[in-house]
């Protein structure tokens, strides 16, 4: 995730039944381990940098039951771990639903199973009804983020020393220990976070590595990629990097390209999954122009909201170096299919990016 490659690369969501495109188009991708194991071992083989999965633990209803089944995180990516040897795993958590103490040992497992190939997708819990599973009270929007910063602090504690005592508001441990320490005696896993908030930023900025965030466009990308940075370096003396997510068709064609977007969004996209998850975002048509509305639900279909790139190689290429021109350090790309899609843009998409001077 610190290499030289000026735009890194991962991909999102294949612990989950659709991934991250909210259709009814055909395809053979399942959230299985060998279908990860497979898309694992082409992203390795393609020098791509990570894999992050979706913490889910309930699907969004309509036709697909969107992302309703579904493999916990951390089990996911210590069994990848043990199978591959350069690519990067991430669990991704709902901190509200685990014990820092278990968090930290968990994770400090899999950093060690992994030999240092291993970061925390930190999320403080936003579907009211996963919550309502656990029996956990869904906390107001900045309490998420204050509960989150006590829930850190005692798991950056735990990676550090032993004897740690915390006496929070939401929080209590005594004489916690934790051992073994992190893979790298030097570091701990990476740590990233999609909190766009002003309290989520400012608790990314304070403990993470990179803020994850979706560009509606390049312009306003840039302006977000700037603002992180600026808030890390000015508020907390820290780099912070960034990273996008981007539904990804190459075809050989313009369009094939276009044709199969308008064919798995537009014609096989499912529309009542997708009103299920505007609800729980609070995203209302009477908020927005019709236009705006139903652009804003084609772009979840695509891809959970991520900036569309479509077209040929040479397109795909293009938009990606203007995507790099942003300065945002990476990009999860997402597909429908990825045992099928995925060779075509190693083939031909990956050398273009080398060309260009993103990859090495």
């Amino acid at each position: 995730m610190f290499n030289d490659n000026k735009l890194k690369l991962g991909i999102f969501g294949t612990n989950c039944s659709n991934a991250c495109a909210i259709t009814l188009a055909e395809t053979s991708f399942e959230p299985t381990f060998d279908h990860n194991v497979e898309i694992a071992k082409k992203l390795e083989a393609a020098g791509w940098e990570c894999m992050v999965p979706i913490a889910r633990w309930r699907g969004f209803g309509g036709p697909s039951n969107f992302n309703g089944v579904n493999m916990d995180t951390f089990t996911w990516a210590a069994a990848l771990a043990a199978v591959t040897e350069k690519l990067q795993f991430f669990s991704t958590t709902h901190i509200p639903t685990l014990n820092p103490i278990v968090a930290t040992k968990m994770a400090t497992t899999i950093d060690h199973i992994s030999k240092g190939r291993y970061g925390l997708n930190l999320v403080t819990g936003w579907f009211t009804p996963e919550m309502e599973m656990f029996g956990v009270p869904m906390m107001e929007h900045d309490t998420r983020y204050e509960y989150a910063s006590e829930w850190m602090e005692i798991v950056e504690a735990l990676w550090e020393r032993n004897g740690v005592d915390f006496n929070g508001q939401f929080l209590k441990v005594k004489d916690a220990v934790s051992d073994p320490k992190p893979y790298n005696s030097a570091g701990r896993p990476v740590l990233i976070c999609a909190g766009a908030s002003g309290k989520g930023l400012h608790f990314t900025a304070k403990f993470c590595d990179f803020n994850f965030g979706f560009m509606q466009d390049m312009e306003s990308g840039a302006a977000w990629v700037k603002k992180v940075k600026d808030l890390a370096k000015l508020e907390y003396g820290r780099d912070l990097g960034t990273f996008t997510a981007c539904p990804v068709i190459v075809r050989e064609t313009e369009k094939e390209a276009q044709d199969y977007y308008d064919y798995y969004v537009k014609e096989k996209g499912d529309w009542e999954a997708c009103e299920n998850i505007c609800e729980v975002l609070q995203v209302q048509s009477q908020n927005h122009s019709p236009e705006m509305y139903q652009k804003f639900k084609e772009r979840f279909i695509a891809g959970w909201g991520g900036y569309p790139i479509i077209g040929t190689p040479e397109q795909v290429t293009d938009k990606l170096i203007a995507l790099s021109n942003t300065g945002v350090d990476g990009a999860l790309l997402t597909m429908v299919d990825y045992n099928a899609e995925l060779p075509f843009f190693n083939e031909r998409v990956m050398p273009l990016l080398r060309q260009a001077g993103l990859r090495k």
